[in-house]
């Protein structure tokens, strides 16, 4: 795809050493949805951060002390997952907390298969375009006429804006879950009050964020290299970097909400024409055509990413929760004629 040949050459490494991640991905993501939507939380934290040091000190081992580099690292990170899944198959089927919603495997779990598909194929495709949005930004930019100053300047600040992305992904889940609880409890104001709070504890959240990467420019780039080039690259990035931050304030929560209301299909388009459409075309142009570079990618991303949250706030105020609360019966209803049990909690 036009990158150097070194560069292509450990990509693959590391992209193949990561696919038993993918299984072990789709596997752990219903999972933590189940415990999610039981407002089971702090288990779920323990045992990840339980599986992140176990993780650290395996990387340690395979990497430095076992010498098996870029593949030991991807291989290692795909056994991480693995040790969550295990966990959390564990905790579903051991724990008191899920004896009332987790009665064993049935065929009967396979009826309303397909309204359910519909559902989840927009949830995949609404995700998947926010996903490879920045990850094509990554790619974009080997293509730059400094290549490997270009890949680890971006790579270093998109490691930092994924660590955000991570904390507010867990604001977005929550999100989620609790709007879509409360649109199916018939509970339209609190569903909207739900919406407010997090999202204000989360612009609050990404502004301590976005001053920290400001403040600690420098220092953020020598955690990862000691080359002066390089560390002049980030530095020169972390404006668009606290941008990215505070963006990240926002736009993930409201796309939990999106989830939480079954809008994944609309913001999927909204993904489409505002990522794709806008914001990656800009970013081309400003890297390739003009004097800015990486930089210039970076802002087509902050552009798009700008664009649709603009978008999501303007559809969330438009919304009619009264609405949205009939529309969630309405699905309940559908799913209590095909047959599928539903647990109503104690």
């Amino acid at each position: 795809m036009g990158q150097t040949e070194s560069i292509a050459q450990k990509g693959q490494v590391f992209a193949r050493g990561l696919i038993p991640q993918i299984y072990a991905f789709s596997v752990s993501c219903p999972m933590q949805r189940f415990l999610q939507a039981q407002n089971i939380v702090n288990p779920l934290a323990y045992m990840a951060v339980g599986v992140f040091l176990v993780h650290i000190l395996l990387t340690w081992i395979v990497v430095f002390v076992l010498d098996y580099g870029l593949i030991g690292a991807a291989l290692t990170l795909s056994l991480s997952w693995w040790f969550l899944v295990i966990l959390n198959g564990l905790y579903i089927v051991f724990s008191p907390s899920c004896k009332n919603t987790w009665t064993g495997l049935s065929i009967r779990a396979l009826s309303g298969m397909w309204p359910y598909f519909k559902l989840t194929v927009a949830s995949a495709v609404m995700l998947c375009l926010e996903i490879w949005y920045s990850q094509g930004l990554v790619l974009i930019s080997g293509l730059l006429t400094n290549p490997t100053i270009s890949l680890d300047s971006i790579s270093i600040c998109m490691n930092y804006l994924n660590w955000d992305m991570q904390f507010m992904l867990g604001l977005s889940a929550a999100a989620s879950v609790r709007v879509s609880n409360e649109l199916g409890a018939g509970h339209p104001r609190v569903a909207k009050f739900s919406v407010f709070v997090v999202n204000g504890t989360s612009i609050l959240i990404s502004t301590v964020f976005s001053v920290i990467v400001l403040v600690f420019r420098v220092a953020l780039s020598k955690a990862f290299t000691s080359d002066s080039e390089v560390i002049e690259a980030v530095s020169n990035l972390t404006p668009l970097l606290a941008i990215s931050v505070f963006l990240n304030g926002i736009q993930p929560i409201l796309s939990g909400v999106a989830i939480g209301s079954g809008w994944q299909a609309i913001v999927a388009y909204v993904n489409l024409a505002t990522y794709y459409i806008v914001g990656l075309p800009i970013g081309c142009v400003l890297g390739f055509k003009t004097s800015l570079g990486v930089a210039g990618i970076w802002w087509g991303m902050i552009i798009g990413v700008l664009l649709q949250t603009i978008t999501l706030i303007i559809i969330t105020a438009r919304t009619n929760w009264n609405k949205e609360v009939e529309k969630a019966a309405d699905r309940l209803r559908d799913s209590s004629n095909e047959g599928t049990d539903l647990v109503t909690p104690p």
